[in-house]
């Protein structure tokens, strides 16, 4: 986690990672692991997570 990121969008990056990979989105990194959010996790640790977060005021 970035010193800017709270733990609730650390949370949604990885609970919408792991729906992806649950609906069969290729894996982004080479991992022993089997369950979709233990993926997403590995992926986040590794910085690879296609996400970025918007905040503020946005049009």
């Amino acid at each position: 986690m970035n010193a800017q990121e709270s733990r609730y969008e650390k949370a949604r990056k990885l609970g919408a990672r792991a729906l992806q990979l649950a609906h069969g989105a290729p894996v982004l990194i080479e991992t022993e692991q089997t369950q979709p959010i233990l993926i997403a996790a590995e992926e986040y640790d590794a910085g690879v997570l296609p996400f970025t977060v918007r905040r503020g005021d946005h049009k």
